[in-house]
């Protein structure tokens, strides 16, 4: 059984990882959460989440991911939560998807551009923005 912190952190963890697809730290959900914990409760919370299945640590130095058991948990409590609450979770994510795909698309086209322009010099600047972007989001 989890405490009521761990679940908001749970809840916090789940939501973003979701959003970013990348590994989540203690730091970013210390300053996501809200909540009024010192940074080592929630790495105390973290470690007994999983302990417990909820979420995994890819390595040592890497953020936590969650686990299907957290998905699940994750999913059942937006259910009896209600509708609105699941409904706005997915139109959020349906609406930052789509914020993705628009911008992949328009990096495409000027990709295209610079091609036709034979301009490899800005094809190389487009595509490294697209790996610092990628790698830092």
């Amino acid at each position: 059984m989890i405490t009521k912190r761990q679940e908001k952190l749970l809840n916090f963890l789940v939501k973003e990882y979701l959003s970013t697809s990348q590994p989540v730290s203690s730091f970013v959900l210390k300053k996501t959460s809200g909540l009024d914990i010192s940074p080592a409760t929630v790495r105390n919370d973290l470690q007994e989440l999983t302990k417990q299945g909820y979420i995994n640590q890819p390595h040592t130095s890497a953020g936590r991911v969650p686990t299907k058991k957290a998905y699940k948990y994750f999913a059942i409590r937006i259910e009896s939560s209600g509708a609105d609450d699941f409904e706005d979770f997915v139109a959020e994510q349906i609406k930052h998807a789509h914020q993705q795909v628009e911008h992949e698309i328009k990096m495409a086209e000027d990709i295209m551009q610079c091609l036709e322009q034979d301009n490899l010099f800005e094809i190389l600047k487009i595509l490294d923005t697209w790996h610092k972007k990628t790698r830092n989001s």
